[in-house]
């Protein structure tokens, strides 16, 4: 627990705090330079009042995820720096992942403060900043190009000896195809657990990652099928952390039960 209290220390707090505090600045900043700018522009007071409020309204319940996932990795890696990742640049699926990864990989067999040393805490804090910067950083080189690629009219489809491909979703595509590969990656390890002899399956491991996996999903696949069927487009926001609420609930029924 010597090392937890060091992670939770006041220096750490003002470190993080500080880097945290001059990005609410800047938001702030630049919040303000966009409604001034609106104004200039002719824009009503009143829609820009109503978008600003409809903004911090749905940003409450996707915060909690975000929350949740401070919570979850304070108790091995301090507060102030979970607080920092997710406040600042982190995503909550990359910070998790990343995190357990790199806790197998120096050996403390996953996420606890009972195996943390500071050498696996510097390895885990390097990884989860090194893999997300270079977003930053390629923008800084071919942001331009970008921006002007954004501007221009869309590219829907491209031609092949066999026709013609709709590109018009690819990003999207590839991006829902990553995240199903890093799923089905971490759930295949907990499916291994389940051996098969004489007729019977049985488990070497717990069953709780799986079956709060299938709740998870089943809590989404109602997210969407409401949203889909009801056209409540405002469900996007609040069904990642509404599954990763329902899931830790059932997490806790489940642990009791098993």
């Amino acid at each position: 627990m010597k090392l937890l209290g060091r992670l939770n220390s006041p220096v750490m707090y003002m470190i993080c705090g500080s880097i945290i505090a001059f990005v609410a600045v800047i938001c702030v900043i630049f919040g303000v330079r966009a409604y001034r700018t609106g104004k200039a522009l002719g824009i009503d007071e009143s829609k820009m009042k109503r978008v600003i409020i409809a903004s911090a309204t749905f940003t409450v319940l996707p915060s909690i995820g975000i929350l949740l996932g401070v919570i979850a990795l304070s108790g091995s890696l301090g507060t102030p720096w979970p607080w920092l990742r997710l406040s600042v640049i982190g995503a909550l699926h990359y910070e998790t992942q990343v995190a357990e990864a790199a806790a197998e990989a120096v050996g403390i067999g996953g996420l606890s403060i009972a195996g943390m040393t500071p050498e696996a805490f510097v390895t885990i804090a390097f990884l989860m900043s090194i893999g997300i910067m270079w977003g930053m950083v390629l923008m800084i080189v071919n942001g331009k190009a970008y921006a002007g690629k954004l501007m221009a009219p869309k590219q829907t489809d491209r031609k092949t000896k066999k026709g013609r491909i709709d590109l018009s979703g690819f990003g999207d595509t590839a991006m829902t195809a990553m995240f199903i590969g890093l799923v089905s990656a971490y759930i295949a390890g907990y499916a291994a657990s389940i051996v098969s002899g004489n007729g019977a399956f049985t488990f070497t491991g717990s069953p709780l990652p799986l079956a709060v996996a299938a709740v998870s999903s089943a809590a989404m696949w109602v997210f969407i099928r409401i949203r889909e069927t009801q056209g409540a487009e405002w469900l996007d926001s609040f069904s990642v952390a509404g599954s990763m609420l329902i899931a830790m609930i059932s997490a806790i029924f489940f642990g009791k039960i098993m």
